[in-house]
């Protein structure tokens, strides 16, 4: 048999792969370690008390706002990597829209604050339970991200690993955002938050050629 007799028979009757098959089993993923997140998280440090006041309940949103962003168009840029041919650069460039807009806002408050007030913004008292936390709880999902990614194709194993270590970061401060934080506050959550899902995307960047090599 020819080659070319070959490749149109292979091409013959070929159905392409529903995207939507994509989003949902990534989603269910994401639903599942998402849980078994909050479930290490609750066992660790334990959930926010319901005595938690309005305050916290705000920075809880404010945190959760954040990273829901980055989950998103990190969903929407792994569903183009796992699959050849398509154009990221658009959706990889909104990626900077949160940690700027966060950065921005955590300025602003730092300049209405006296400098005096700004090391307890920054640093608030549980930045080393953030720092341990966050990568902890971002584990589960980050295994299960790369467990759908390896049924697909990505060809940038570097970029695709960093963006689910972004993705899986950001389940991971999910989690974390419901433990009660005494020193919550713009600046904290905007340094913190970032630099730890910004630890998780470097982390998935080299893992990804490792991980998901065909």
């Amino acid at each position: 048999m020819k080659t070319e007799q070959l490749i149109n028979m292979l091409s013959t009757n070929v159905e392409p792969v529903k995207r939507s098959r994509s989003w949902v089993t990534l989603l269910w993923v994401l639903l599942i370690s998402g849980g078994a997140s909050f479930c290490l998280m609750w066992m660790t440090v334990g959930s926010r008390s319901n005595g938690a006041g309005g305050i916290h309940r705000g920075f809880l949103v404010l945190k959760l706002l954040y990273m829901l962003s980055l989950i998103a168009i990190g969903v929407a840029l792994l569903v183009k990597l796992n699959r050849p041919g398509q154009n990221d650069q658009k959706l990889f460039r909104l990626l900077f829209v949160p940690f700027l807009s966060a950065a921005l806002a955590a300025c602003i408050v730092l300049v209405l604050e006296p400098s005096r007030n700004w090391d307890r913004m920054i640093l608030g008292v549980g930045w080393v339970t953030c720092l341990v936390c966050i990568p902890l709880f971002a584990a589960l999902p980050f295994l299960g991200l790369i467990w759908v990614l390896r049924k697909g194709a990505p060809t940038n194993l570097s970029r695709t690993g960093a963006v689910a270590g972004l993705v899986a970061g950001g389940m991971g401060a999910i989690a974390y955002a419901f433990y009660c934080c005494p020193g919550d506050s713009l600046p904290f959550i905007a340094v913190w938050y970032g630099v730890m899902v910004a630890l998780c995307t470097w982390l998935g960047e080299k893992l990804g050629p490792l991980l998901l090599r065909w």
